[in-house]
């Protein structure tokens, strides 16, 4: 398994989603760095359970220090943090040891790991998991702020709607014991020409790399994405000019802010596709791995209609840690 990413920011991921905690070690942040706490708290309280609309896990997130930070200034030493699960239901889970949930990671982590694997809450297969990422993407996004880089992702549709009728698509769901899946938009100003690599390294390939790491993704596309397949050369090319500050511009953006793997200084713009919530209230077909037989499958406990309603702020943290990484 691998809960590591990053070359000059290292960021380290652990625990599972019933664990007594999980956390987060980060590693390359320049010493001397101040960190909102307050600012870092109010962005991970996007993230977590409990708000309307999600599940109705409550989970405080209160992100423990426990290295890396003096008077709240880093120090030049890894930044070790972690996070109390502190309403855990794992009871709920027992029963998917012998019957996989569709959708889920349940069978396929079943066969890699000879059936220790832990079930509970998804085990390391969890979106809980993004709380620490969150943590991290949080304190990347401060350190991009102070030179003037925005990154702001919204949830663009749920259930095929958008606008004001997403909450009524969402409520629906709930009512019904289903779920719908969502499209989350990002958009990061501020970036200068020239950041990120060519070949395996793009900037792209670095950006999908992580935001396919949140679970749940089933699609990533950039700028005008998969709707450029469709397009002829003539509309879909962006014209280069320069802006009445002499700097070279497109007066459009289908290219979504990045060529040949490298930042244009145009507006990075992706789109990031959520599938429904797979834990639905409704009666399923699965199987007995014990008995061998097909059976039906219901599903109790507290889960998100949407999980793309709380993904918005993961998939700012998870941006903001790829960009941090190519700019320290």
């Amino acid at each position: 398994m691998s809960f590591d990413i990053g070359k000059n920011i290292h960021l380290t991921i652990f625990g599972q989603s019933h664990s007594k905690a999980i956390g987060a070690v980060i590693e390359g942040l320049p010493a001397g760095f101040r960190i909102d706490m307050r600012a870092l708290k109010a962005f991970m309280a996007r993230r977590a359970p409990g708000q309307k609309g999600t599940t109705a896990r409550k989970e405080a997130d209160r992100p423990i220090i426990l290295s890396g930070l003096v008077d709240g200034i880093t120090c030049g030493s890894p930044l070790a943090m972690m996070i109390e699960n502190t309403d855990a239901r794992s009871k709920d889970y027992e029963q998917f040891r012998a019957v996989p949930r569709p959708m889920h990671a349940d069978y396929p982590a079943f066969v890699k790991y000879g059936g220790f694997n832990d079930i509970a809450g998804g085990g390391h297969f969890s979106g809980r998991l993004t709380a620490p990422l969150c943590f991290a993407g949080g304190v990347c996004l401060q350190y991009l702020g102070q030179k003037g880089i925005e990154i702001k992702a919204k949830l663009a549709s749920a259930g095929g709607v958008s606008g004001k009728k997403m909450q009524e698509c969402l409520e629906e769901a709930r009512k019904s014991g289903d779920s719908v899946g969502g499209i989350v938009e990002c958009c990061i100003t501020g970036v200068p020409a020239g950041v990120g690599d060519s070949g395996f390294d793009s900037l792209e390939s670095s950006l999908a790399r992580i935001l396919f790491s949140i679970p749940g993704v089933k699609g990533v596309d950039f700028g005008a994405g998969f709707a450029s397949a469709a397009m002829k050369g003539s509309a879909h090319n962006d014209a280069w000019c320069f802006d009445e500050k002499g700097n070279v511009k497109t007066k459009s953006n289908n290219h979504g802010g990045i060529l040949g793997g490298l930042s244009t200084g145009m507006p990075i713009t992706f789109r990031v596709a959520f599938k429904p919530t797979p834990s639905i209230a409704l009666p399923q077909e699965s199987v007995d791995l014990k008995s061998g037989k097909s059976t039906m499958l219901e599903i109790k406990g507290r889960h998100d209609p949407c999980i793309a309603v709380r993904a918005v702020p993961c998939v700012e943290a998870a941006a903001a840690l790829v960009l941090c990484d190519y700019m320290l």
